[in-house]
């Protein structure tokens, strides 16, 4: 065992609170946000969807069963810090490869244990979401405080560019029907669904010209999950209208679900606290049945204007907020949450197959026509 080392958090509205550093020694900065699942850390850690973000994880006990490659959404953590209450040291569990500390330290992400959870977690329902510093180096308070405060808003901040591949590859290449994905930081469960239900996945980068996409004759396109503000992407809007006139069938995740509104003429609005977690109940207003879901967001359609473009056919039953569109005008759907789960429940993976109906149900000969004369090529927003 090592001496412990000190570290501190702060919040921009002044808010300091002690404890010890875990991980890789060092500073970060980001918008401090909390996730209530118990377990699934590292799928979290590696969710593109939480770049620019420090992650407060509320269950007590965090690192339990160590760390293994398989558990991961990415190539590297995408979180921009940890906050744990308690972090193992001594983690049980036969597929683990290394303790979770030696995970965070191996990939330079700075975290701080030993601190109040719960009364963060509080402080932020009650203020919202904010910027906040972690450092083991920096211990004085005003200078941390100061820190926090330069931290840009999340608010007009496009992060989704720095996550997604450079250049377009093939996850799957054998199945009956083709599917592109424009990747804004997409997770692994995400392709292993589609591939799984036989598909041909090509990963396509966020600036692909969507012409460049169609010459690849998909018969759908998914619009990933990511991080950001999607009202701070011109080009991926530009794309998604793009995809919207082509007549292909279309499905959005998280980011997706966003960009797919935006290109409709909704609204798309900030939240005061985001949804972060694997409970997350959700009312499918077309059977009746209530999901159990995951959700990583902290962005949201709003209502307004939805007559003619879009119906609501998921309701989150915490807040009442838009969960799941079905669009009128093209056929395709998007959801806010996380049909794959990982982790997280399995309620909602119908979706998938809803999906491939769709894309089965489409004219063949739609999925082969150029895009439209006229529309402006998409750039890298």
């Amino acid at each position: 065992m090592t001496e412990p080392r000190p570290a501190k958090l702060a919040l921009e509205d002044g808010t300091v609170v002690a404890g010890y550093a875990v991980g890789a020694p060092g500073e970060t900065t980001g918008e401090l946000c909390f996730n209530t699942s118990m377990s699934g850390y590292q799928e979290i850690l590696t969710d593109p969807s939480y770049a620019g973000q420090v992650m407060l994880m509320t269950y007590p006990h965090i690192g339990n069963y160590g760390a293994f490659e398989a558990a991961t959404e990415a190539d590297r953590p995408h979180v921009a810090g940890l906050v744990v209450r308690q972090l193992s040291v001594d983690p049980s569990n036969h597929d683990m490869e290394e303790t979770l500390d030696a995970y965070l330290a191996r990939h330079g992400l700075v975290g701080i244990s030993g601190v109040d959870t719960r009364r963060l977690v509080r402080h932020i329902r009650q203020r919202g979401v904010m910027n906040c510093v972690i450092s083991s180096q920096d211990l004085d308070d005003a200078s941390l405080v100061a820190k926090a405060k330069a931290v840009p808003s999340m608010a007009g901040l496009e992060l989704a560019s720095g996550v997604g591949v450079a250049e377009a590859y093939d996850f799957s290449e054998a199945g009956e029907r083709r599917v592109a994905v424009y990747d804004y930081g997409v997770k692994r469960h995400i392709l292993q669904s589609l591939s799984a239900l036989g598909a041909a996945v090509r990963v396509f980068p966020a600036g692909m010209p969507f012409a460049d996409v169609l010459a690849w004759e998909p018969d759908g396109v998914f619009f990933s999950n990511g991080p950001g503000d999607p009202r701070a992407m011109p080009g991926a809007i530009g794309t998604a209208r793009e995809a919207i006139q082509s007549g292909l069938p279309l499905f959005g995740i998280c980011l997706g679900h966003q960009l797919l509104a935006l290109a409709e003429g909704l609204e798309v609005y900030k939240m005061k606290v985001g949804h972060r977690g694997a409970n997350h109940p959700v009312l499918n207003l077309t059977t009746g049945r209530v999901e159990i879901s995951t959700q990583n967001h902290g962005f949201a359609v709003r209502e307004d204007g939805l007559a003619g473009v879009a119906e609501v056919e998921h309701r989150n039953l915490n807040d009442d907020t838009v969960e799941g569109l079905r669009y009128l005008r093209f056929p395709g759907f998007s959801v806010q949450y996380h049909p794959e789960a990982c982790p997280g429940p399995h309620d909602s993976r119908y979706l998938f197959d809803q999906f491939f109906e769709m894309m089965d149900a489409a004219p063949a000969e739609r999925h082969r026509q150029p895009a439209r004369e006229g529309v402006s090529q998409p750039v890298d927003a």
